[in-house]
């Protein structure tokens, strides 16, 4: 085998910088914008997830933070002691195998996910430790869109059947606590399948009007799909990335809060430097950890599933 890179642990951030995130049941929609504050809805109805979990992290539009959101949850439950799998189902760019490098054994078949549709290997078998600490990652590249022009049978499943799989061959339980699907920003078959097989959906909206248009997009494939495919799906919390106060911030995160009454709504404040971590090739807590991004996504995985708040 290669001499694999060593695993660099991902640290526990030492606070948040500045205030963190207030938390909160409902909007106060009369308190005065001078004193408006950003908050993160988490209603009272919801109740935290449990491990194994499985999450579809999806939005038909690009530049919404999807990949982002995927690397500093899965960082953040990392660093918890949780064993992350994220699996990288962008056929565009494959930003995610360039986040986080995939570590390749010598000489042996380099598998991705576009093997797994077509039932070249197991999950596990494409399934590749990155250079931190209880990330893996299943990668992709371009190729991934031979998924889209070849459709295999049973295409829409194919990601839920190889996960109850893997599990069965693990004595019934998934051996990773949570695994991430980022998904691309369509909704093709690979997306279809990404929903099928995910618990729930993790929905990143940047903060502008044309990503409210694209949630009513999704919003109508997610209804789809539980119908026909994952009757068990559903929002499991919009994060509202880039954000900054202003008067249309807020009045997007009350639009959610109506459409999705059951999911959290989380703020992520905009960092500069948090746009610097992909180039980097580390999570943005590694390159970043004083920035917002790095403690709002930190408390936003405490929240999510207990033991990710670190």
């Amino acid at each position: 085998m290669n001499a694999l890179l060593p695993r660099t642990p991902l640290p526990a951030l030492s606070g948040p910088p500045g205030d963190r995130l207030e938390v909160v049941s409902a909007w106060d929609a009369d308190t005065p914008y001078q004193s408006w504050r950003p908050q993160a809805l988490v209603p009272s109805t919801f109740r935290p997830a449990t491990a194994p979990r499985v999450y579809a992290v999806v939005n038909q539009k690009g530049g919404a933070g999807k990949t982002t959101t995927t690397v500093e949850l899965a960082a953040a439950w990392a660093a918890a002691g949780l064993r992350v799998r994220v699996i990288d189902a962008d056929d565009q760019e494959a930003a995610l195998s360039e986040w986080l490098l995939p570590q390749y054994p010598e000489g042996a078949v380099r598998h991705s996910l576009r093997s797994v549709f077509f039932d070249e290997c197991t999950l596990l078998e494409a399934t590749y430790p990155t250079t931190f600490e209880n990330i893996d990652v299943v990668p992709s590249s371009l190729d991934l869109k031979r998924v889209e022009y070849d459709r295999p049978i049973g295409a829409e499943m194919a990601l839920a059947t190889a996960l109850r799989e893997e599990a069965a061959a693990n004595g019934g339980r998934s051996p990773y606590d949570v695994t991430l699907l980022d998904a691309a920003p369509s909704l093709g078959l690979v997306t279809v399948a990404a929903l099928t097989a995910g618990d729930e959906v993790l929905v990143p909206l940047a903060v502008g009007g044309l990503d409210l248009k694209a949630m009513a997009a999704l919003d109508r494939t997610i209804t789809n799909v539980r119908a026909k495919t994952n009757p068990k799906l559903g929002v499991g919390a919009v994060f509202l990335t880039a954000w900054d106060k202003s008067g249309f911030a807020r009045q997007l995160a009350s639009k959610v809060s109506e459409d999705y009454p059951e999911a959290p709504v989380f703020p992520i404040r905009r960092s500069v430097r948090a746009a610097e971590a992909p180039i980097a090739e580390q999570p943005v807590r590694v390159w970043a950890p004083e920035s917002t991004a790095a403690a709002d996504y930190g408390q936003a995985a405490g929240v999510l599933l207990p033991g990710g708040s670190v």
